[in-house]
């Protein structure tokens, strides 16, 4: 077992450690392994429990598994004011942000977004909606001064242009970041056993269940709640109902030659607007509970950051469900630059605000997976 080395700062405190992130983090989870009280409370703990030691590529992918749901610190007996002075959700939120962040690429703007997500995020909105108002002021279409959709006052060809390379770099760079995780933790290729397992997972956001199955304490210490389960389950399926809204516009309009815009009952629509509904409801309940959660049981460095990711995804739904229900008013031009800032921004901004969260946690439990063997 590793040594500690315990600096006492005045007889008033309870000891603290001089460690870096990862050694706090390696202390915390030895203590744990010890204890075993909160064996079931996740995928963390059974992992924990495996090994007799922690690497710190096996501290990278347990802090992945984590998401932070604040159980096991209402539960602890070693928390402030014992001397061990455990706080496990703010040690393994810190490695899990190192990991994302030192893995990005280029790693200084993941940085930059964790700790000025807000005002990065405003800017580079306000940005593309002033380019997209200006284009629209040159007159890209005949039909500009009498618009019937906002294809007259930007055309397909030319959204296409922009939002093709907007959302194929950053894919482009998550999975190059994520690559470089995957070899971090040493995984093993890829099965589809290990595949299924770990989508299951994600699928029913199993961990946010806690193990006893009644939630987790992220919003409040005295009582279990599936709320923050059900938050990300709607923002996770509202997104991917998006996706797939747009990309069976793109093939109804490619493979079938069926140009948009299209009728309330057509697939691209209903899945659209359900999604959209579902991703602001979502996203709005997350970042509710974040501000009635205990900031210091995470990254404080990073709070800001997260939020803003919360809140893009927030403003990419809700401007897109505004466009909609008012595209035939007199502000269709000013709403569609809003939205499609907003899109754009979410796209380039992705592979340095907490989206990739979602990646790498995938990847997380299936090592997991693949542990179990």
């Amino acid at each position: 077992m590793q040594t500690i080395e315990i600096v006492n700062l005045d007889s008033n405190t309870s000891e603290q450690y001089a460690l870096n992130t990862l050694d706090q983090a390696r202390r915390q989870l030895e203590i744990c392994n010890a204890c075993r009280y909160c064996e079931t409370y996740c995928s963390v703990f059974p992992a924990v429990h495996r090994e007799r030691s922690f690497s710190d590529n096996d501290l990278k992918q347990l802090a992945n598994l984590c998401h932070n749901c604040r159980g096991c610190y209402y539960a602890c007996q070693y928390t402030a004011p014992h001397e061990f002075d455990l706080n496990l959700p703010k040690a393994l939120a810190k490695v899990r942000q190192e990991s994302w962040q030192d893995n990005a690429y280029p790693a200084a703007f993941a940085k930059a977004f964790h700790q000025n997500g807000a005002a990065i995020g405003a800017a580079v909105i306000l940005g593309f909606a002033a380019l997209l108002w200006l284009i629209q002021l040159m007159g890209t279409s005949t039909s500009a001064n009498s618009p019937a959709n906002f294809y007259d006052l930007l055309s397909h060809n030319l959204m296409v242009a922009l939002f093709m390379p907007a959302f194929l770099l950053p894919l482009a760079s998550i999975a190059f970041s994520v690559r470089r995780f995957w070899r971090d933790i040493g995984a093993e290729p890829l099965r589809l056993i290990h595949i299924k397992g770990a989508f299951a997972s994600v699928a029913k956001m199993k961990n946010l269940a806690a193990g006893h199955g009644e939630g987790c304490n992220y919003e409040d210490e005295d009582r279990f709640s599936q709320a923050r389960r059900y938050f990300h389950q709607a923002t996770m399926y509202g997104f991917l109902l998006c996706f797939a809204a747009t990309s069976t516009a793109t093939l109804m309009h490619y493979l079938l030659a069926m140009a948009a815009p299209y009728d309330l009952t057509s697939l691209p629509k209903i899945l659209g607007i359900v999604g959209g509904i579902s991703l602001s409801v979502g996203t709005a309940g997350l970042a509710y509970l974040k501000l009635q959660a205990d900031k210091s049981l995470g990254d404080t460095k990073v709070w800001g950051g997260e939020m803003a990711f919360v809140l893009l995804l927030f403003f990419v739904s809700t401007s897109g469900l505004v466009l909609y229900w008012f595209g035939k008013s007199p502000w269709l031009g000013e709403l569609l630059a809003l939205h499609l800032g907003c899109v754009l921004a979410f796209f380039l901004l992705m592979p340095y605000s907490k989206m990739t969260h979602g990646f790498y946690r995938l990847a997380a439990l299936i090592k997991e997976e693949q542990n179990k063997v």
